[in-house]
């Protein structure tokens, strides 16, 4: 009778379950802990349906096409999703990146971002914050990223970093949008202390 009733509960709890797993398949332990569900039968349901640690409390489904960025940002969630990410997510460089990339503060351990293929840069600590606002993934997901003209200083400043190819055709395509605010840029361009180089490069393609 006992193990009827630990059964009976376990197929209630891996029903609840089923409705934490996002559209993109992923499903975070803290959800399920905050939700009441047992580790016990947390565990059971992802052994059953063979879900992957990504990261630390993050699983995804094998048969979902994953977030990648979101699941980034959880993965680091002091980080901001930047340069080759943000370029083309605004559309100033046509192709999609072949590394994730991601800017954290000098100081932050990298080494399991690295070592999982992600391309990480960083700043100082009192820098990570200037110019992140919050853009939606096409999954719906909200992640922290740089807007466009933080994005075109780091740019600049990390020149050797890009293909010529990329580089070229992110400041043209800059250079052409409507929604640039060279002010937002100079004024990005003098925290970082590069703005002598930005003019110059405005100046040149102006």
């Amino acid at each position: 009778m006992l193990d009827m009733i630990l059964a009976r509960k376990l197929v209630i709890h891996m029903k609840s379950i089923e409705q934490l797993v996002d559209p993109s398949g992923v499903i975070l332990t803290r959800d399920a802990e905050e939700s009441g569900i047992s580790k016990y039968a947390l565990y059971a349901f992802l052994e059953k349906n063979s879900f992957e640690k990504v990261g630390q409390g993050i699983y995804v489904s094998p048969t979902a096409w994953a977030d990648e960025l979101y699941i980034l940002s959880l993965r680091c969630p002091k980080g901001v999703i930047s340069h080759d990410e943000a370029l083309y997510h605004y559309g100033l460089i046509d192709r999609e990146p072949l590394q994730r990339t991601i800017t954290v503060y000098t100081g932050y351990s990298t080494s399991r971002l690295t070592r999982g293929g992600i391309k990480v840069f960083t700043v100082k600590k009192e820098l990570l914050g200037l110019g992140k606002i919050v853009v939606s993934t096409s999954f719906g997901h909200n992640i922290p990223m740089y807007d466009m003209d933080r994005t075109i200083c780091d740019l600049i400043r990390n020149r050797s970093r890009f293909e010529i190819q990329d580089y070229q055709m992110a400041l043209q395509s800059y250079i052409r949008n409507k929604n640039k605010d060279l002010n937002k840029l100079m004024g990005y361009a003098k925290a970082f202390h590069v703005d002598a180089k930005v003019r110059e490069y405005m100046e040149v393609m102006l």
